[in-house]
């Protein structure tokens, strides 16, 4: 007699367990939000003046909008472009909101950091490069957060923005080249760690001040 095999939702991806989702499997929403909680409540964060109060409720709304429309999910696309696209146009309301936008036109070419020698503790460093960030407009932080943090490729984050890859690559290059600016006025920190993807990797301070964040 044939027995009924449920599917091992741990090893579906992103968009098997969306077409899960839509045939009415609610644990495939639970394997959704155990990938994406942390990720997306960490980019609400940052992008929200780290103000983990309001990245909380961003981060409810965020999985309500995907709990009432996963149909909505564009199958030629990846989840993971699709829900951060989500969530740029939710901080792009909000900013609208404060009236805070600020579109800075700059370059086109893209280059790398220079490489210092300055040494010193990762985590103080990575504090610091947020502090740069969080004075750039919403575009930048959200391309630097993307490229860096996420590790999206500049494809990806040129979908999400519903910008031109030059565009990207040119305000990437902005921003890291006023980061590196910054740096380089502070001999305690090195440019060169801002150049890798782990600089931008949530610390344990960070997940600590979040240990009692509870599933929507």
């Amino acid at each position: 007699m044939f027995k009924y095999k449920a599917p091992n939702h741990t090893k579906l991806a992103d968009e098997k367990l969306i077409i899960a989702m839509l045939n009415g499997d609610s644990k495939a929403f639970d394997e959704v939000y155990k990938r994406y909680n942390e990720r997306m409540l960490y980019y609400f964060y940052r992008m929200l003046g780290n103000d983990k109060d309001l990245a909380q409720d961003f981060l409810q709304d965020l999985f309500y909008k995907i709990i009432d429309k996963p149909h909505l999910f564009d199958a030629s696309r990846k989840f993971s472009t699709w829900i951060f696209s989500i969530a740029h146009n939710m901080c792009k309301n909000e900013y609208r909101n404060r009236a805070n936008r600020d579109v800075i036109e700059i370059a086109d070419d893209v280059d790398y950091f220079e490489h210092d020698e300055v040494t010193t503790d990762p985590l103080y460093q990575i504090e610091d490069i947020f502090n740069c960030l969080s004075e750039f407009d919403e575009i930048h932080q959200t391309a630097f957060l993307l490229k860096y943090r996420e590790g999206l490729s500049i494809d990806e984050i040129s979908s999400i923005l519903e910008l031109s890859v030059g565009t990207i690559k040119s305000r990437l290059f902005y921003t890291r080249k006023k980061i590196q600016k910054k740096l380089q006025q502070s001999s305690h920190l090195s440019s060169e760690y801002v150049s890798s993807s782990d600089c931008l990797r949530p610390t344990n301070k960070y997940r600590e001040t979040n240990s009692t964040d509870k599933k929507i």
